[in-house]
């Protein structure tokens, strides 16, 4: 099978063990696609697929990178309009205990942070076409707990929040954040 063969039958996003299905030495083809400019590295084994023309967005790709996971914190902040600084950093939720400052990494500008998330907070997102996205009053309580502050404070366009879902969701924190939640909104 000839490389534009492989690069049409790949998803823009794969993974190494994807190649191992069209070609005999995956090691060999990935090498030659990325001398070529077909495919470009993300991470160890993870690569995205120029040869589509379509980059995926930094959503989808933070995603990719571990499963199951949903973005939060101050990305989905404001992608949810509740504030209005662009941040540099997308912060992924995951089960994955592979988190921590040495796991991050950089995609289109943006740094992609993986944090670990307890089984019983990992709930509260919505099914986005490639990525998981947290709802925003679990975006905020999220980034209350991991921040261990309330962000942005005299910014945040609390109008959006649907008041009796975030204390829905609050009452599944520690203590000190739903102490924080609760001074937030009284």
């Amino acid at each position: 099978m000839t490389s534009v063969k492989i690069l049409k039958q790949l998803p823009q996003l794969f993974r190494y063990a994807d190649v191992e299905k069209y070609t005999g030495n995956a090691n060999v083809f990935l090498t030659r696609a990325m001398k070529k400019g077909l495919i470009g590295r993300i991470a160890k084994g993870v690569y995205v697929n120029e040869f589509l023309k379509n980059k995926p967005d930094i959503e989808e790709v933070a995603c990719f990178l571990r499963t199951p996971s949903y973005i939060s914190c101050e990305w989905a902040l404001n992608r949810h309009g509740l504030i209005l600084q662009s941040p540099m950093v997308c912060t992924v939720l995951t089960l994955s205990t592979a988190v921590g400052l040495s796991r991050n990494l950089r995609y289109g500008g943006i740094t992609i942070e993986f944090s670990h998330i307890a089984a019983r907070l990992f709930t509260g997102f919505e099914i986005r076409a490639g990525f998981n996205l947290a709802l925003p009053e679990k975006a905020l309580l999220d980034t209350i707990y991991l921040r261990k502050a309330i962000p942005f404070r005299d910014e945040l366009n609390l109008d959006i929040l649907d008041r009796r879902r975030f204390d829905l969701m609050a009452d599944l924190y520690p203590v000190q954040t739903r102490k924080l939640a609760h001074e937030l909104l009284f």
